[in-house]
């Protein structure tokens, strides 16, 4: 049974934005072929995959099991006014992100036609080193940066940082400025800069806003009204009767962690 269970995770953790077929899902997960058959069968059942005539994606039931979960909606509600000015001013990518072992997971996003074409999307995850949200939340965990630099670093664009002392010492930078800056470390062409959303135990999230290289704006030029409104969204979590978060960290267990009954 937790073979089964294993089998089933695993194969919702490979599913993206786009269709994937059972071959393709068998090749993400190193799985045969018949265990896929037989896993995805009680998931399309459940709701939790959709089949089309392209492959199988993401089912409602997925949808709405998301929409449950405390941090992201209690979070985003509270974030999405400050958001909303940032992007009315800017017109740029605004987006909303957590810390979940060593990767980057986006809750919230908003982003127009006249923006850049970013690798991030809600609920979708980066490693942490290659985007400026994450930067800037590694920046107060130190048990992520070294489970970061033993995995390696891997390369996502032109200006990704692979060297671990170098990242170290960006990272202690980040932390007396309260700033990070994404050159082109997640996607080529992407500028960013992203601050933390202050909790009474440490960041509880990151703001982060992204720029075309081509564009007139610049992630330093943007960076005062992206802090101001990261201190914004951490008052009103602050002020918050309801939020948990403002008094712990807000890091789940690491995706990778054992199952358990």
């Amino acid at each position: 049974m937790r073979s089964v269970q294993r089998n089933m995770l695993a194969l919702l953790d490979a599913l993206d934005g786009e269709p994937v077929t059972l071959r393709e899902l068998a090749r993400r997960t190193g799985l045969p072929l018949t265990t896929v058959h037989r896993a995805v069968a009680p998931l399309v059942a459940w709701g939790g995959l959709e089949r089309t005539p392209e492959g199988l994606i993401p089912g409602l039931r997925l949808f709405e099991l998301g929409q449950l979960v405390p941090q992201r909606a209690q979070l985003r509600e509270l974030a999405l006014p400050y958001m909303g000015d940032l992007y009315a001013a800017t017109h740029e990518v605004v987006s909303l992100a957590v810390l979940d072992g060593t990767d980057t997971v986006w809750i919230e996003q908003w982003s127009g036609r006249l923006a850049p074409p970013v690798p991030s999307r809600v609920g979708g995850r980066l490693p942490a080193h290659v985007t400026a949200a994450g930067k800037v939340l590694l920046a107060s965990a130190p048990a992520a940066v070294d489970a970061l630099c033993a995995g390696g670093l891997d390369r996502h664009g032109p200006g990704t940082v692979t060297d671990p002392a170098r990242l170290r010492a960006e990272l202690a930078t980040i932390a007396e400025s309260g700033l990070a800056i994404n050159r082109e470390e997640s996607a080529a062409g992407v500028l960013g800069v992203a601050a933390p959303i202050p909790g009474e135990n440490g960041p509880i999230a990151a703001l982060a806003l992204a720029v075309a290289r081509r564009s007139r704006s610049s992630p330093e030029a943007m960076a005062p009204a992206v802090r101001t409104a990261a201190l914004a969204i951490g008052r009103a979590v602050e002020r918050s009767p309801t939020y948990d978060g403002a008094r712990k960290q807000a890091r789940r267990p690491r995706r990778d962690a054992p199952f358990t009954e």
